[in-house]
């Protein structure tokens, strides 16, 4: 039996016996900024410790990790923190996948988010897998897309109706008859959803992204990864399955959920007003002090990976803050 794809995902990636819900780690399949380099949980540390200032060192600090995957990232920056915060952290991992064994005590794990933040939450591609339909502008209109979950074959559905077709006409409008949209609705929702739990703070999303509709790819971006490569998105179970993120409409959906403040920008250009350079040592350092050269020219290399605008540093970044009351 053929599905929309947003049914079709969700089975395949969080049914009774979906790709995250029998235990996969992101790590096993794609190369995320957490896996690359420890500099990004730094330079987390360092919006972790200016949010925490913002908001005047409130205790305790939530720091939640959307799509915890094995619990890295909230487990790297709990070990980071400096004594004076990681004291008043309440860590949180927020994932459908079992707690890992190996997660530090302190950090509660869930799957779902608290119903009250105070302080930071970090959704490091997150909004990429969560399930959304696909669309085909046909000359009578758009039609959703079917797909067989054992072939990943295709076929026309139904019109777009409804909410979804506000979506479309607003964020991502077709123009030609083939040409294709993921429904981003659904990820706009969940967004709201993680900004309207902020008491006070800021709500982080970092992804795969386009940012405005001029942007949108005319045939979408629906694709899948398995053992570390791309594969043809078949929503059997077997794989990731992920598509970019129309953040500039999250950011509309969290503007509408309470956010105060919205910056929509790069990872590259958050990164490096975080101190992030990929800035190579001085040449000398290589005479006068051979290792710590090579130490630093190894950093130089995990920053320019992150920073990289073809790469990691192109992915969009979404920060959106709710003040203290």
């Amino acid at each position: 039996m053929r599905l929309g794809w947003r049914d079709a995902m969700d089975t395949a990636l969080y049914g009774e016996h979906g790709f995250y819900r029998r235990g996969e780690r992101p790590a096993h399949h794609f190369r995320t900024s957490v896996h690359a380099s420890d500099v990004f949980a730094e330079a987390l540390l360092s919006l972790l410790a200016e949010v925490d200032a913002a908001l005047g060192h409130p205790d305790p600090f939530d720091l939640v990790d959307m799509g915890a995957g094995g619990g890295e990232l909230v487990s790297r920056l709990l070990s980071l923190a400096p004594a004076e915060l990681a004291v008043r952290l309440r860590p949180h991992g927020v994932d459908l996948s079992p707690r890992p064994a190996d997660l530090p005590g302190r950090v509660e794990w869930s799957d779902t988010p608290p119903d009250k933040i105070t302080g930071l939450v970090v959704a490091n591609e997150w909004l990429d897998n969560v399930p959304l339909d696909v669309a085909e502008l046909t000359p009578d209109g758009p039609r959703l897309l079917l797909v067989d979950p054992a072939t990943g074959e295709e076929s026309l559905g139904g019109p777009v109706t409804g909410e979804d077709a506000a979506w479309l006409e607003r964020w991502w409008p077709l123009r030609r008859p083939g040409d294709r949209a993921e429904v981003g609705r659904p990820r706009d929702e969940a967004w709201a959803s993680v900004v309207s739990r902020l008491a006070a703070g800021t709500a982080v999303a970092i992804d795969y992204a386009h940012t405005s509709p001029a942007d949108r790819p005319c045939h979408g971006t629906l694709t899948a990864y398995r053992d570390g490569r791309p594969a043809a998105p078949v929503p059997d179970g077997s794989c990731d399955i992920t598509a970019h993120v129309a953040l500039d409409a999250c950011a509309a959906a969290g503007e509408a959920a309470g956010a105060a403040e919205t910056t929509l920008t790069t990872q590259r250009a958050a990164l490096m007003s975080l101190g992030v350079t990929g800035r190579r040592p001085p040449l000398d350092l290589a005479r006068t002090d051979p290792r710590a050269y090579l130490t630093r020219l190894s950093r130089a290399g995990q920053e320019a990976e992150l920073i990289d605008p073809h790469g990691l540093g192109g992915f969009g970044w979404l920060a959106q803050s709710v003040p203290p009351r």
